[in-house]
């Protein structure tokens, strides 16, 4: 589909999403390969926006499964609709009747009945979940399995045979084989270490908060109306923040939001008085916002001052700073 790493970089632009040579030969690699990708990294750096910009640019439909603690087969692969089961039993009652009738003996009438559980459990009554569906599609498919990390180990053994082969045994129907391969991507936060057994099967991606240049230009992309100044200034704080000992660094998804917020408040500049009172579209505990206000007021060693002057004041129109 792809002839080579610098179209998927233009593609994936084209979708605005920002890739770097690794990310974009990691994912040539997974597609002429076929393999999996495993992709972690702190949460909100555009893991998950990953994989939707790749079934964009693939032409594929996004399928997706959000793991979470005690996430099993049934939620992830699939389970029988046992109501519709039974209100077909009820509709069908007479002509089960009729197939009853004239048995001598019980082990004859559920051996008859026996002949027909094919009707109950067929395709028609199955709940395709995520995994399956995947598996099942009629066309090849982007497969997100995201966050990893939260799922338990027990599910993540189970998906290590999905992962292997591809295909699914349900009891009441054989083997279920994909039609066609899927893309799959993998998502992890690192909450937990993943196996071995997983990540050998996976191509793997680290993907770290962006550059100041790489962010800035995703600012501009997705905040076109920020003016150029602003989204500089913004930038550099965010860049300053995540050097700070904070609980919760800004993602880039927060940049964005508040790139927009600033905009929204018709803002010129980011003076001290507005990066105040919008600190908390960034940071999200207590205790790290205090921190930033105290840094504001605090020397030049302290990151947001870095690039300020002597006073300790948030540059101004015409002075040198976040520029």
């Amino acid at each position: 589909m792809f002839k080579d790493v610098g179209q998927i970089t233009k593609s994936l632009g084209e979708q605005q999403y920002i890739s770097t040579d690794e990310i974009s030969t990691v994912m040539f690699l997974a597609d002429k390969l076929e393999k999996p990708v495993l992709t972690e990294g702190p949460a909100g750096v555009g893991k998950t926006e990953l994989a939707k910009a790749w079934a964009k640019v693939s032409g594929r439909e996004l399928i997706r499964l959000q793991c979470y603690e005690g996430l099993d087969e049934s939620k992830a692969l699939y389970e029988w609709e046992y109501a519709k089961q039974m209100l077909y039993t009820q509709l069908l009652r007479d002509k089960l009747s009729e197939i009853l009738a004239k048995t001598g003996s019980l082990t004859e009438a559920a051996d008859r009945l026996g002949k027909e559980e094919n009707v109950f459990f067929s395709e028609r009554f199955l709940l395709a979940r995520p995994l399956l569906k995947a598996i099942t599609s009629p066309q090849p498919v982007v497969l997100l399995i995201d966050e990893i990390d939260r799922a338990d180990a027990e599910f993540e053994a189970f998906l290590l045979e999905i992962l292997s082969d591809f295909q699914v045994s349900v009891p009441e129907l054989g083997t279920i084989k994909a039609h066609h391969m899927p893309t799959v991507v993998l998502t992890s936060n690192n909450t937990r270490e993943l196996s071995e057994a997983l990540k050998r099967r996976c191509l793997y991606l680290f993907i770290d908060y962006p550059s100041h240049e790489a962010e800035l230009q995703i600012v501009k992309m997705r905040v076109p109306e920020l003016k150029d100044r602003l989204a500089q200034q913004a930038v550099e704080a965010v860049q300053s923040l995540r050097q700070m000992d904070l609980k919760k660094n800004p993602s880039v998804s927060e940049t964005i939001d508040w790139a927009k917020s600033l905009v929204m408040l018709n803002a010129d500049t980011l003076d001290r008085q507005t990066l105040e009172t919008t600190l908390t579209v960034l940071l999200k505990h207590e205790s790290d916002v205090q921190k930033a206000k105290r840094a504001l007021t605090a020397g030049r060693e302290h990151p947001l001052n870095r690039r300020q002057g002597g006073d300790g004041n948030l540059p101004q129109q015409g002075r040198r700073g976040w520029n």
